[in-house]
């Protein structure tokens, strides 16, 4: 059974870090591709960032290139979301999804329907 399960987020002032985890369960990160979203109350759901399955290609969104990093451990079978200099607008509930296609353009990765698992969600608030 396919399972990711974020952790890592909690309430940070601006300026701070957190690092999220997504661990998985049930299938290797050579086989799929991981995106990062968020959503904020009232908001869609948003594509932050992505990974590729094959060559670890990585891809972000304009308004968190150059804080946020997107980065992999296989050996854990883990990927990680290092976000730095945290503004309030970062504030939502993140989630890691899963699909098996290679994801090596931004267009794909902040798509959510392109995706075929999910995680439960943690919640990141950064606020003083």
């Amino acid at each position: 059974q396919l399972q990711l399960v974020e952790s890592g987020g909690g309430l940070v002032q601006p300026g701070g870090s957190l690092r999220l985890s997504c661990a998985i369960s049930g299938f290797t990160l050579d086989d799929y591709s991981i995106g990062w979203f968020r959503q904020a109350p009232g908001k869609e759901r948003e594509g932050v960032s992505c990974i590729n399955k094959s060559d670890g290609t990585t891809n972000y969104i304009d308004s968190v290139k150059g804080r946020f990093t997107v980065s992999r451990d296989g050996t854990k079978n883990t990927v990680y979301l290092q976000m730095n200099s945290l503004k309030p607008e970062d504030t939502a509930i993140y989630y890691c999804a899963a699909v098996r296609m290679s994801l090596r353009q931004l267009r794909l990765c902040v798509k959510p329907h392109v995706f075929d698992y999910w995680g439960q969600g943690t919640q990141v608030t950064v606020s003083s």
